[in-house]
């Protein structure tokens, strides 16, 4: 773990580089100052739900590379679930690639409150709770971290990334 790291393990800390749903302001993206920021849009799918899980997400390096995921989970679960993981596929792919600071962006609120800070904390989902702290755990290795919620109507690729996943080949 490198010693820069803002992503706090405790979900009480206010320092954390993160934005709850309830902040939702007007943004369309990361700041073009951010030279070093990668970007993922993030989704997922569950059919039915739960059922077969899919995940899609769009990658964007600094420099402007972009690398898409489009992949169907090996186990069943419900939404929440898929959009947990489509989350640890990026963590996992942004690890493998040395990235530092990362903004992803997701339409899942539960997702985003999960791991943002609160005053008053958000009730655990219990059934994911182990993979709720093995995405912490990943988050922890980057040096900084923006998880924000977006509305679905501007998550349309990484959305039809996932839903693609799911169809029959």
């Amino acid at each position: 773990m490198r010693n820069a790291v803002r992503f706090p393990l405790l979900p009480h800390d206010a320092d954390m580089p993160l934005e709850q749903p309830s902040s939702r302001r007007n943004h369309s993206g990361p700041s073009p100052t951010d030279t070093d920021l990668w970007t993922a849009y993030i989704d997922a799918s569950a059919l039915p739900n739960p059922g077969r899980m899919a995940l899609g997400a769009v990658i964007t390096a600094p420099d402007g590379t972009r690398q898409l995921l489009s992949q169907v989970c090996p186990d069943q679960g419900c939404n929440n679930e898929a959009e947990l993981r489509a989350l640890m596929a990026v963590l996992q792919t942004l690890l493998g690639l040395q990235a530092r600071r990362l903004a992803i962006f997701t339409d899942s609120s539960v997702l985003v409150e999960q791991l943002a800070p609160s005053p008053r904390p958000t009730r655990p989902i219990v059934r994911l709770a182990d993979l709720f702290d093995q995405a912490r755990t990943m988050l922890a290795e980057f040096e900084h971290v923006q998880l924000r919620w977006i509305p679905r109507h501007r998550n349309t690729e990484a959305d039809a990334l996932a839903r693609a996943a799911l169809l029959p080949p």
